[in-house]
């Protein structure tokens, strides 16, 4: 079974019991510092962007069965967080990221193996608010308005929500306006976390997103961004089993993983 990290969950990976769990969250906790732990007792490792958190959790079991003796751990965080760790050596083998930048990035370091690289899913930015909240948006200009005090976006320096929010923002012309009243989430979870809370009267998240939500929360607003939403995958060059990170790609890419991912909300790169 694919389960949680006992740390933070958001790496996935076999269950581990008694003493040899304690210590294993041990380990976690004195690495937390820009690098995670080996996956233990797992093949491949794959380091996914947030918002692909749930869609990758529900391919993992259909991966490993149609792929025998290979078992996969994910591990979950803002993209630009992602790159930082496998630039400090953390062992992995497949990145997705939630846009090109990151991924631009990683090619220009050399860290993913270029050829390797597809695009495999998109998705769109919104606005959303706690569903209780009479709050009605009809352009980005509406979020001027008194009432909305906090303003919930990912960071833009790591987050990539938070740069299509910026750059959607900034077209507008509203970025110096609304700076005061904006707060900054390390990952567009945390962000629709804030939301679900009203710690925020709205937020950016993507549509994926805001769908897990389900009623917890109400579209006010389907962002425009530029360039649009999409997502790459590519093997990382260090992998240590560059074999299985091919297969995961090409698995992805295939149809019966782009149904879930349909189902998830994504659409076609």
């Amino acid at each position: 079974m694919i389960s949680a990290c006992p740390l933070t969950g958001t790496c996935t990976t076999r269950p581990i019991h008694g003493v040899r769990a304690r210590c294993v969250r041990i380990v976690f906790a004195m690495l937390l510092c820009g690098t995670f732990a080996p996956a233990h007792a797992a093949d491949l490792t794959v380091s996914a962007a947030a918002s692909l958190s749930d869609a990758f959790r529900a391919l993992g079991p259909v991966f490993e069965a149609r792929n025998a003796g290979i078992r996969v751990a994910f591990n979950f965080a803002a993209s630009d967080v992602l790159l930082q760790q496998i630039a400090k050596g953390a062992p992995v083998d497949v990145l997705a990221s939630a846009d090109q930048r990151s991924m631009d990035q990683a090619e220009e370091r050399k860290l993913i193996v270029p050829e390797s690289r597809r695009n495999f899913a998109g998705n769109t930015l919104v606005l959303i608010a706690p569903a209780g909240i009479p709050l009605r948006i009809d352009s980005l200009a509406d979020l001027q308005q008194p009432g909305i005090r906090q303003l919930a976006m990912g960071s833009p320096g790591a987050v990539p929500a938070g740069r299509y929010a910026q750059g959607a923002l900034e077209a507008a012309g509203l970025w110096p306006a609304l700076q005061p009243r904006l707060v900054f989430g390390q990952s567009v979870r945390q962000c629709l976390e804030y939301v679900l809370r009203g710690e925020v009267q709205a937020g950016f998240v993507y549509a994926t997103d805001a769908a897990l939500a389900g009623g917890r929360v109400k579209i006010l607003l389907t962002v425009p961004t530029q360039p649009v939403v999409t997502y790459p995958i590519a093997r990382v060059a260090a992998s240590t089993n560059p074999d299985a990170g091919s297969r995961f790609i090409a698995f992805i890419l295939s149809e019966p993983a782009q149904a879930v991912l349909a189902r998830y909300g994504f659409t076609k790169p």
